[in-house]
Order: structure tokens, then C-alpha cells, then sequence
């Protein structure tokens, strides 16, 4: 006679089956999580240090069965994968196991006078400095605090924090406004920045293009430093504060090479009256749509962070329908051997060809014409108000 299972053995069953599900859900969060960890750079490198201490033992399998396609010195390749991904502790022990398989592949394999494919000395000196420069790298990896994994994540950002910074707001129907930056030899960061926000209910556009000493990623840390303070000033204060909070700021910091230009735009969208604040930076130009003529906008003012009490006087003036107002830094018209006066004609004549077009994606276009020296960063802001 068959025996039929009882409730209580049925019932243990689905609760033995419960608990493990239960623990194999709690190990796969476990895995997942550190596996999160591992690759932000926040988990440990047991993994990573596992991996490469199998594979050690693994190379010196093949090289001991087929010396000739597994050459010892292959031993340099997770000596190398050791230095981007383990800390230096652990990188220690990976170079012990390494040069155990040295030893062991050197015995086994003869002396190289009689054997070609044997341990040679130029093999070891190989090997011996693939761990020198894999251990320097993680010794600077632990100082920085910074794993390679996220090294590259974290420039990226950077990046696009200055980029979405810099972004220009929507304006109203009827104004149109571009910004280009080119940064110096063709890097990713650059020393000029503009910050922007609409004020005043979204009547007033405030624009600060700055340019910060240095080039390239000399100045790039500092430009993005001053262009989060200067977003959080910008629209704080009152238009004409915001230059003397900007000059303190830059001197309470005490860089050694820390003094900056800028120039600040205070412009209504329902009038078009504007108001140009400037600290050491290049004039402004404006085109006069009736005339055809353009002008230079140029305010009285002294370096960001070069001493404090400065004062700065604003220029006013007033764009009408057809007029354009153009901002630059002087990596786009001053080079070593060319004068401020003769880089502003040449950008003038230039923008001249782009009059009938109503200056559609003309500012990429200027940079690239009249900058010449990509060995400075270059940046170029066109507002202009259509017919």
C-alpha cells in the first residue's frame, strides 16, 4: 500500500525550500551589490586579486608545456592588469606569486644557454619592471583615492558639469543667442566658462563669460571651482555686486596663479537695454543693424583677484531688432604676435559675412576662421535681437 506524504512533511518541505530560496535571493544581492561596489572603486579587490592569482599558475602551466608560443615574460601581463586594478598591498603578493613562477618555469625549463625559449634575464628584467611602474601606479591610485575605474567616469563628469553650466537659457521669441568654446590644444577642459541665468522674473538675462589664468587642464580645476561659485552668485545678488563678491572670492582663495577676467552681461528682453560690467576682459562688440557698423563696448574695470576694494564701472547700451552683441575671450583675438586691435578687425570682418544669415551657427565658424593659436583657449557669445 502506497504511503501517502503527511501535512507535517509536506509543510517542512516548503519551508526547506523557502529558506534556501531565501538565502540564494540574500547571496545574489550580495553579489550584485559588491560587484556595484568593485566597479564605483568603493569594494574591496578580492576579486580582482583572485583572478590574477589563478591565472598566474596558469600561464606558468602553458609556458612549462609550450615554451615557445607561451613565452615566460607572458607572467608581465597580470602583473600589469595587478597595477590598474589592486591596491598596493595586494599587488605584493601578486608580484610573490609571479616571482615563484619565475623560479619554478627556470627550473623546470633549463638554463636559456642551451634552451632559447628558457627563463632569460631579459625576461625576469621584463617582468621586474612591469612591477616597478604597476606598483608606482597604485601607490599614486591609493594617494589620490581615486580607482582607475572611476578616474575616467569622474573626468567625464566633470566635464559635463561645465558644459551643462555653461549652457545658455531660453530666451524669448525673437532672441537668439550661441555659445563655442574651443579649449586649448584640442583637450576636453578648458579656463574660459560662462555662467547665465534669467532674473528678474525671467525679464533680465544675466551672462558672465570669464577666463580664468592658464590654459587647458592648468586651468581647468580652477575654472570649474569658479564656475560653481559663480552660478551660485549670479542672481544672488544685484547685477552690479556680483563682480566685487566674484574679486573677494578669488582672494580669499590665495592661489598662487589666481586672478581671472570676466566680463558681465545685464541685458532686459523686453527692451533691449543692457548693462556691460567688466574686469580686465576684452570689449564687447555690437553691430548696429542700421548702420551696419559695429562697436566696441568696452567698461572700466581691474583683474578678478588681484586686490581687494576694485570697483568696477558699467557701460550701458541698447540692442534694437537686427542688432548683435558678441563676447569673447582674448584667445580668440590676441596672440603673440598679433595685437588686440588687428584680432578684433579680423573677427569683425569675418562676422560681417554672416549679416545676411542672421548668425545661424555662426560662432563655431568665427573660432575656428580668426582663432589661429589652439594653444589657448577660445570662447565666443552671440546674442543678437531678429528684425
Amino acid at each position: 500500500m502506497d504511503r501517502v506524504p503527511t501535512v507535517a512533511s509536506r509543510g517542512g518541505a516548503d519551508a526547506y525550500t523557502a529558506r534556501w530560496r531565501r538565502s540564494a535571493h540574500r547571496a545574489r544581492i550580495a553579489l550584485r551589490r559588491s560587484g556595484v561596489d568593485y566597479f564605483r572603486g568603493d569594494g574591496s579587490d578580492w576579486i580582482a586579486l583572485a583572478g590574477l592569482m589563478l591565472l598566474v599558475p596558469a600561464i606558468t602551466c602553458a609556458t612549462l608545456l609550450d615554451p615557445v608560443w607561451f613565452s615566460p615574460a607572458l607572467l608581465a601581463l597580470p602583473i600589469v592588469v595587478g597595477g590598474l586594478l589592486l591596491r598596493p598591498a595586494s599587488l605584493l603578493s601578486l608580484y610573490a606569486a609571479a616571482a615563484a613562477a619565475l623560479i619554478v618555469e627556470s627550473l623546470r625549463l633549463g638554463s636559456y644557454l642551451q634552451e632559447p625559449a628558457a627563463v632569460t634575464p631579459g625576461t625576469v628584467l621584463t617582468v621586474a619592471a612591469c612591477g616597478f611602474f604597476g606598483l608606482v601606479l597604485a601607490q599614486f591610485r591609493a594617494r589620490v583615492g581615486v580607482p582607475w575605474r572611476r578616474g575616467g567616469t569622474m573626468l567625464f563628469d566633470l566635464r559635463e558639469r561645465i558644459r551643462v553650466q555653461s549652457a545658455l537659457p531660453r530666451l524669448p521669441q525673437g532672441w537668439h543667442r550661441e555659445m563655442a568654446l574651443r579649449p586649448a590644444g584640442g583637450q576636453s577642459f578648458s579656463g574660459d566658462f560662462v555662467v547665465a541665468a534669467r532674473t528678474n522674473g525671467g525679464r533680465t538675462l544675466e551672462v558672465v563669460l570669464t577666463d580664468v589664468s592658464g590654459k587647458g587642464m592648468d586651468a581647468a580645476s580652477r575654472a570649474l571651482l569658479l564656475s560653481g561659485a559663480f552660478g551660485g552668485l549670479l542672481g544672488s545678488l544685484p547685477p552690479h555686486g556680483f563682480l566685487p563678491a566674484a574679486n573677494g572670492y578669488l582672494l580669499r582663495q590665495d592661489w598662487d596663479e589666481g586672478f581671472a577676467t570676466s566680463i558681465h552681461l545685464v541685458l532686459d528682453l523686453d527692451s533691449g537695454d543692457y548693462e556691460l560690467l567688466s574686469a580686465g576682459h576684452p570689449p564687447a562688440l555690437q553691430l548696429h543693424a542700421g548702420s551696419g557698423r559695429w562697436e566696441e563696448k568696452a567698461a572700466e574695470g581691474p583683474l578678478l583677484g588681484v586686490y581687494d576694494g576694485a570697483e568696477f564701472d558699467a557701460v550701458k547700451g541698447s540692442l534694437a531688432p537686427g542688432d548683435v552683441l558678441m563676447l569673447f575671450t582674448d584667445g580668440l583675438v590676441e596672440t603673440s604676435d598679433q595685437e588686440l586691435s588687428e584680432g578684433i578687425d579680423r573677427l569683425t570682418g569675418e562676422a560681417d559675412r554672416y549679416v545676411a544669415t542672421g548668425f545661424e551657427g555662426a560662432a563655431w565658424h568665427l573660432i575656428e576662421a580668426c582663432a589661429k593659436d589652439v594653444n589657448d583657449d577660445r570662447a565666443l557669445l552671440l546674442l543678437s535681437r531678429r528684425a
